[in-house]
């Protein structure tokens, strides 16, 4: 499963953090080039009207996609969608299924399209099309909030000790990049900062978004921050995340891409980020 290093163990969390996401700066939208932007609207003009536009995605996956307490569809993902639609000028159909069965179900011809956090893979494209990427989830580094302030590049952090966790992108990143630090391999992620939390080390590099959720939870008891960064290496940290769609239908590819851009430009989005993400100052 490949989704944004979706790992649910490390993403729980709880209502009181949704919105810490977007002020540490882990959530980037990439422009267009004009030329990219202007393909899709000309390829909507030349096509039908969609009357519905079939989605799936997932349902375990907050603050992107969730059941809420009573059964009730919600999210990051789900409001995007439903915007899209808008723009479209489409209904909107979201249903649920499991996530192994999401890319199944739009090859079969089930629905039009699954947004749920899938990633952008040479893997994935072998099977289906995606939609322009709307959203990157990068590298970052943490160390206590009392620590002194250096620029975070490899000669700033000659001999510093940096923990992560063992055989993630993230520990490769380090031994190509930071190689004159000490980088302590940990087993997991949750070693890896309890290790900071404890001072046993100077910085840890980790996936920011779980990075984030620890740092304004409680486990971290307050300890540390954010420093440097983001990091995007699509080489390590993936290519992005877009909307999955079907390789035999390339007229709703050419609609999610216009929507989108028209969601993006009207302000839209942002709106939508600023519901479940509201402190963004990326």
């Amino acid at each position: 499963m490949l989704m944004i290093m979706k790992n649910k163990g490390d993403w729980s969390c709880s209502g009181a953090i949704l919105g810490l996401l977007l002020a540490l700066g882990l959530i980037v939208t990439v422009p267009l080039p004009a030329s990219a932007q202007e393909a899709p609207l000309a390829a909507e003009a030349q096509q039908p009207r969609r009357v519905v536009v079939r989605f799936l995605t997932e349902g375990d996956f907050p603050p992107f996609n969730y059941l809420d307490e009573d059964g009730v569809l919600n999210g990051f993902n789900v409001d995007l969608a439903r915007a899209l639609c808008n723009e479209i000028g489409a209904a909107c159909d979201i249903r649920v299924r499991p996530w192994e069965e999401l890319l199944v179900a739009l090859k079969r011809g089930e629905a039009d399209a699954v947004i749920a956090g899938h990633a952008v893979t040479a893997e994935a494209l072998r099977d289906v099309e995606f939609t322009d990427r709307y959203f990157h989830t990068p590298g970052r580094f943490a160390a206590k909030t009392e620590a002194e302030k250096v620029e975070i590049a490899p000669d700033q952090l000659y001999g510093k000790s940096i923990a992560v966790a063992r055989g993630s992108p993230h520990e490769a990143f380090l031994k190509t990049f930071f190689r004159d630090s000490r980088v302590q391999v940990f087993e997991t992620s949750e070693l890896a900062r309890e290790a900071l939390l404890q001072g046993k080390t100077d910085y840890v590099f980790d996936d920011g978004i779980g990075l984030s959720f620890w740092i304004n939870g409680t486990l971290s008891r307050r300890c540390c921050e954010l420093r440097g960064g983001p990091f995007f290496e699509p080489r390590y940290f993936g290519d992005g995340i877009g909307i999955a769609v079907p390789r035999s239908d390339p007229q709703i590819r050419a609609l999610l891409n216009s929507a989108l851009h028209k969601v993006r430009t009207s302000g839209r989005f942002d709106e939508i980020v600023s519901r479940y993400f509201p402190h963004r100052v990326f």
